[in-house]
């Protein structure tokens, strides 16, 4: 048998090896994209009211540079107008609202774009991007892919490691949002402004002119409107509480174990 001291240092040297398992909740976001998300949230929002208001006004789309009632247009809302020289068959005209709607588009719009740039920032310079959206090249083989959808498309509910990490459809989704439709309709936005054409008549001509560019611009819309509408689903099928806890105070309340 060894002494006490030899006893006591073993002692020692056991407890100093021995892992230490902490139980801690681990951040599921980070703060600049929790912030980042809901300030995009509410801007975007913003801009869907405002850009109805804004539609009503004249409910007829067309194609190329000029447009108006005495046009053909290349297709129309069947919804009342807020002005009386737009022909909708309606026999009423809806309340005036273009002028505050113009004014508070633009003011959200600009929040937006200010915002997404501080998104992408953060996105490139901390590997966000690279780590939390880009699919393996494994995940994208048509094998994959196919498991992925079919796991939608029989609305299997995400497991317990699912609220660390996005899967295929998700980043493929998230990068679609992220670098061609919100570019898109940034840039079909810009078009509409008399002075952006008169600075950068190349970017609005490429569109096919300024009524082209809010053809563009709407349908662009709708897709972003789509978008929030399948999120909102998700986010509620999959765990509404969790995945809202996550977003608000950057974790889901899952576990996990840190040696």
């Amino acid at each position: 048998m060894g002494t006490p001291a030899e006893f006591e240092m073993t002692g020692q040297t056991s407890a100093r090896e021995a892992p230490q398992v902490v139980e801690t909740l681990q951040p599921r976001h980070s703060a600049l994209v929790r912030v980042t998300h809901w300030l995009i949230t509410v801007s975007f929002l913003a801009l869907l009211v405002t850009g109805v208001e804004i539609l009503i006004s004249h409910p007829r789309f067309y194609w190329g540079e000029t447009g108006n009632v005495n046009m053909r247009p290349l297709f129309t809302l069947h919804i009342p107008s807020s002005r009386d020289t737009v022909p909708t068959g309606y026999g009423y005209v809806l309340p005036d609202q273009n002028g505050w709607s113009r004014y508070l588009h633009f003011e959200a719009a600009w929040v937006a774009v200010l915002t997404g740039l501080v998104y992408l920032a953060f996105g490139f310079f901390r590997g966000h991007f690279r780590r939390n959206l880009l699919p393996d090249r494994s995940d994208l083989s048509p094998r994959a892919l196919a498991t992925s959808i079919g796991n939608h498309l029989r609305f299997k509910r995400p497991g317990e490691e699912d609220a660390w990490s996005y899967n295929t459809l998700q980043r493929l989704t998230y990068l679609i949002v992220i670098f061609v439709l919100f570019p898109l309709i940034i840039w079909t936005g810009l078009a509409l402004s008399p002075a952006f054409e008169g600075a950068f008549p190349s970017a609005v001509s490429v569109l096919g002119g300024r009524q082209s560019a809010r053809t563009l611009h709407f349908f662009v819309t709708i897709s972003l409107v789509l978008f929030l509408l399948i999120h909102i689903f998700m986010v509620w099928f999959a765990g509404f509480r969790r995945r809202m806890r996550a977003m608000i105070t950057g974790r889901s309340g899952a576990a996990k174990e840190r040696a």
